[in-house]
């Protein structure tokens, strides 16, 4: 047998055996016991008068689907007692339990079925008392499991084998259900007389079957007092039905196969279903959560999987060109040294450079880490036209190299802009290195235009035009998304780190294409004293391309 952990009594809250009913479930409840109370006044009272003829396949029809109910509804239980530990469940899953095995001799019992008086020895008196025994000994098992549930916490915990305990319990019941047949069988002629004959029910079956409608109205006292649980809920809906049965087959006609008769039997299927219905809605809402609960950490998994590339990526993205710029620097300055008369002057300048990219790379390396975090920006207020004259130069050798010309359309006396500089500064370098990689590709000439210009909210926008391969058109809106890229052997950082620093900065940046060729990448960023400068693009055909 499988070993199972005891579950703690904080992580039994979803239990059915321990969550509360709610509002809903208790409106369903009342409906139940009302719709048996209404099929019991009407069968009293206008259907009285209707006869039914005898069924001889009612009664074995009748006993299997009780029996196969009732077991399952016991080995549910059995299995909620392996999880968690609870004398409580224990108990009435033998109850359960009892119910089905006592359904085996009563069916065999029963006069006419397979004999005319019934097999296993039986009497006329047998099968009465038998289903007297039924329907008082599953009160008593309710009854055990109310009064077990409200003990001392260190007592109401099975602490041993729960494999141990189930087969004893097992073990037990049928026991009992073995002695009180053999007792019913052997010594029938001994007991009182239930049944005046095959048919009719004789005054001492309204004594018997009082005590045994009495004890279900002492369950139904003691979970209301003791009620905690939806399953005490159903319980007690189920204790209700008893009584009802027990009316509908004494009242009014007392006798077999009467409306009534039949009823009773038809009410005492729907008791013995209504917990197991409940468990096996129980088990079909645990199963959703446990799905639901594996995608969500599926997708959390992935989702920290995404990030942590994304993290990868964005560090080696941003940190390559400094790093290339340094290397860059490095073998100028490793030229002019080695010259015959080495240019001191020319070294000292690219030393400096490597420094002030070093420099650079330290500080990217943080503003990446605050892409990742939350916190504030570190603001400052600057010049957009100043920003762009510093980050040109930075990408001097790169566009020497692949004879690419420079225009600036800097817009005069714009006012100045509030945001992280350094973070801003990446924006140009990425949409700049991206314009040189498009250009690289097409013949001359080759040209990049950076533009400043003032919007009417006053807020300020800087667009970067190429004349290179430009951007398909279907590509315009998830160009921008994370590791989505055009370049062979592109990480598709770039345009999604430049838009989260934009975003982050209330800003706004798309694409649009430069006629006759290239692509023009534009953002807009609030000037100080601004309220915001998210606004509507404006048409690219509306601004000058190169």
């Amino acid at each position: 047998m499988v070993k199972t952990a005891a579950v703690a009594p904080e992580e039994q809250h979803f239990i059915l055996s321990s969550l509360t009913p709610g509002r809903a479930q208790r409106r369903l409840a009342l409906a139940v016991v009302l719709a048996l109370l209404v099929a019991f006044f009407a069968i009293a009272g206008r259907l009285s008068p209707v006869h039914l003829p005898r069924i001889d396949a009612f009664v074995p029809i009748y006993a299997t689907a009780m029996f196969v109910n009732d077991s399952i509804t016991a080995v549910l239980l059995f299995a909620q007692f392996s999880i968690l530990r609870s004398r409580a469940l224990l108990v009435i899953a033998s109850g359960y339990l009892f119910t089905a095995l006592v359904l085996i001799p009563w069916m065999l019992t029963f006069p006419g079925i397979f004999s005319p008086s019934g097999l296993l020895g039986a009497g006329q008196q047998t099968t009465a008392w038998l289903y007297i025994l039924w329907h008082a000994g599953f009160p008593l098992f309710v009854i055990v499991y109310a009064l077990l549930k409200d003990v001392d916490p260190a007592k109401r915990l099975w602490r041993g084998s729960a494999g141990a305990a189930i087969l004893l319990s097992v073990a037990m019941t049928a026991a009992v259900v073995c002695i009180a047949t053999f007792i019913v069988t052997a010594g029938h002629a001994l007991l009182p007389r239930l049944l005046l004959d095959t048919v009719n029910l004789s005054t001492a079956w309204f004594y018997a079957a009082g005590s045994a409608a009495l004890l279900s109205v002492l369950a139904l006292i003691v979970l209301w007092v003791w009620r905690r649980s939806i399953l005490d809920m159903w319980l007690m809906v189920v204790m209700c039905a008893y009584v009802i049965e027990i009316c509908l087959i004494s009242f009014p006609v007392p006798a077999r196969y009467s409306l009534g008769w039949y009823a009773g039997r038809v009410c005492g299927f729907l008791s013995g279903s209504l917990v197991l219905f409940v468990l096996l809605y129980e088990i079909t809402t645990l199963y959703a959560q446990l799905l639901r609960a594996v995608f969500a950490q599926r997708r959390e998994r992935e989702a920290r999987l995404v990030t942590g590339e994304t993290v990868a990526a964005t560090i080696a993205h941003e940190v390559t060109q400094p790093l290339s710029a340094m290397v860059t620097n490095a073998d100028a300055g490793l030229r002019w040294i080695n010259h015959a008369t080495p240019n001191l002057d020319e070294t000292k300048a690219t030393l400096e450079q490597i420094v002030a990219n070093g420099h650079r790379a330290a500080a990217v390396i943080q503003r990446v880490r605050a892409m990742f975090r939350t916190g504030e920006l570190n603001r400052t207020v600057f010049d957009v036209n100043g920003l762009v004259g510093e980050t040109l130069p930075l990408m001097r050798a790169e566009l020497q190299k692949h004879r690419v010309l420079v225009r600036t359309e800097l817009t005069e006396q714009l006012p100045p802009v509030v945001g992280d500089q350094i973070q801003l500064q990446q924006v140009l370098l990425n949409l700049i290195a991206n314009a040189i990689d498009s250009m690289v590709a097409v013949d001359e000439p080759r040209v990049l235009c950076v533009k400043s210009d003032l919007d009417d909210d006053g807020s300020v926008t800087v667009s970067v035009t190429d004349s290179g391969t430009g951007v398909i058109r279907h590509d315009i809106n998830r160009i921008f998304d994370p590791l989505f890229t055009m370049k062979s052997e592109g990480m598709g950082m770039g345009l999604a780190i430049c838009r989260s620093i934009i975003e982050a900065h209330n800003g706004r940046i798309w694409v649009a294409p430069n006629n006759p060729h290239g692509a023009i990448f534009q953002f807009v960023l609030r000037a100080e004293g601004a309220t915001s400068a998210n606004t509507p693009a404006k048409s690219a055909t509306q601004r000058s391309p190169v």
